[in-house]
């Protein structure tokens, strides 16, 4: 039987309290004070604490009618899709040279009556029976939890529950591969990357090497961390982030996300190597990391993944191990006067789900949608950005240069065979394309001295055809609330699917298709 886990799910408040008092914090006895100068308060002997975090609230409309439901005579557009709230609590201390930080926060959501209609549609399709369709959405956690020690006025270690970004992608993730991150209950768009990113128990060191202009960064991931911690997590209980045409459907039922797969056993040691500098005006970096498979792949029963025993009915999801090396550069240029940024990153053995077509249990020779085994690959991803502050003031009245990006990612499956039969993901029976080429641009304006921010996002799939846009808002009302609004819109390129487990045409964007929403966001900051 597996060993217990040290860092278990728990209460956010009960957990916040317990890491403070291990901390041997005077919380009571500094309260007035702490009141006084709004949330922190320092005391003698070196002693710091702070405590801040926020209160937030989502809600969000469907834009479009969809395919899963109108096929049982229901209606979606214009339903609430999302009624979501949120408390974080950030603690930050500090005891004699040592750093500490403590990071909670809950999240509920109210079941809206179109995420019941989508637990109802599990009735049709024989996936009923499982856990509520909020459970998915729900969640209490400590994120964050560790201490900071320095070594000597060079090094720095960290350990503990912590993150780290290694990566200069905004919208895609080339070299950014330490962490999974959690698209449950949102798979399109939050801006905060830490709040998606999923926290893993590491140490993780800093050391300054001032002679050469720059530093090694390099962790340590020892195999402490919970299945739900590792690769990225989906909404694939058939909530409203699920891909089309899925809604609805309790992948659950059918599988289960094997975390003990000699190809990816989260108890395996993993960890990487970083050197960043700078050089003839430039900002550079080399890294290296042994990590697991961001996106899960399915090891099927009809084709078992290294001939291990499947658990989980049809499939189970697992998370191989990935070796990646990769490098960025960023610099100003003059002549375009922009950061002109770029990143690649070569990954030795990148999974992929082989079996176009559709589902066919029949066919020994090929079960279709992915089913049909997996296939290694090596893989490399590049980006090249620009960022430049563009002056609009003139045309749209803004107070200051707006801040604009395009960025430019593509994915290449190297030594490419079409024969091979590789499916870009299972439970669709499209097949990969060699190359998979996004666009994204954006752009942000500034009125009222940075108190109403109107922003534009888009995307194309220049391989496949799709986009989205994100036209939006943002305001500051003070330095307590803030608010969002914006419209995530989704186009599938004339390739979508919309029946379950057939041979459609869906890539990037056509399992975005017919999700397009209406979001607000209110924010108290404390």
């Amino acid at each position: 039987m597996r060993r217990s886990r040290t860092f278990r799910r728990t209460g956010t408040g009960l957990a916040v309290a317990a890491a403070l008092a291990m901390m041997g914090m005077p919380v009571a006895q500094g309260a007035e004070e702490a009141a006084k100068e709004g949330g922190s308060w320092t005391g003698a002997n070196d002693f710091s604490f702070q405590l801040s975090g926020y209160a937030r609230a989502w809600a969000s409309f469907n834009l479009e009618d969809q395919p899963e439901l109108s096929g049982v005579g229901k209606d979606s557009a214009g339903k609430l899709s999302m009624l979501r709230g949120s408390v974080l609590l950030d603690a930050d201390a500090k005891t004699g040279p040592v750093k500490w930080k403590v990071i909670g926060r809950l999240d509920r959501e109210y079941k809206t009556n179109y995420l019941e209609d989508l637990e109802d549609l599990r009735a049709t399709n024989g996936t009923a029976g499982g856990k509520s369709i909020t459970e998915n959405y729900n969640n209490g956690d400590i994120r964050e939890f560790w201490a900071e020690i320095p070594i000597g006025d060079r090094i720095t270690v960290k350990a503990g529950k912590q993150q780290l970004v290694w990566g200069e992608s905004d919208f895609f993730q080339a070299m950014d591969l330490v962490h999974g991150y959690d698209y449950s209950w949102r798979l399109f768009f939050e801006g905060e990357n830490e709040e998606w990113r999923k926290p893993l128990i590491m140490v993780s060191t800093k050391i300054r090497i001032p002679e050469a202009k720059g530093m090694i960064a390099a962790f340590v991931r020892p195999g402490w961390d919970r299945c739900e911690d590792i690769g990225n997590t989906y909404d694939i209980r058939g909530g409203r982030w699920f891909f089309q045409p899925y809604r609805g459907f309790d992948l659950t039922q059918v599988t289960d996300k094997n975390c003990d797969h000699k190809d990816g056993d989260m108890d395996d040691v993993t960890g990487g190597i970083r050197w960043s500098g700078e050089a003839y005006g430039l900002n550079y970096s080399i890294a290296y990391l042994t990590t697991f498979a961001a996106d899960p792949v399915a090891s099927s029963s009809f084709r078992p993944h290294q001939g291990v025993p499947v658990t989980g009915g049809v499939f189970d999801l697992i998370h191989p191990k990935i070796d990646v090396l990769g490098a960025t550069v960023s610099g100003y240029s003059e002549t375009l006067d922009a950061v002109i940024s770029a990143e690649v990153a070569f990954t030795k053995d990148q999974p992929y789900n082989v079996g176009s077509g559709a589902f066919n249990p029949g066919n020994a020779a090929n079960p279709g949608i992915g089913l049909n085994g997996i296939k290694k690959k090596d893989t490399l991803r590049t980006m090249i950005r620009i960022d430049k502050d563009l002056n609009l003031e003139g045309i749209f009245g803004t107070s200051r240069p707006s801040f604009s990006s395009v960025q430019l990612f593509n994915t290449q499956v190297l030594d490419y065979d079409g024969r091979e039969d590789l499916v870009r993901l299972f439970a669709y029976g499209t097949p990969l394309n060699e190359h998979s080429t996004i666009l994204t641009m954006f752009t942000t304006l500034n009125y009222k001295n940075d108190t109403i921010n109107p922003g534009l996002a888009v995307g194309f799939d220049l391989s496949n055809g799709g986009g989205f846009a994100i036209p939006s808002v943002a305001m500051t009302f003070s330095d307590k609330w803030l608010a969002k609004v914006e419209a995530d819109i989704f186009w599938d390129g004339g390739k979508s699917n919309r029946t379950q487990f057939s041979n459609g045409e869906s890539q990037l964007f056509g399992y975005f298709s017919r999700a397009s929403q209406l979001v607000f966001r209110l924010t108290r900051q404390f």
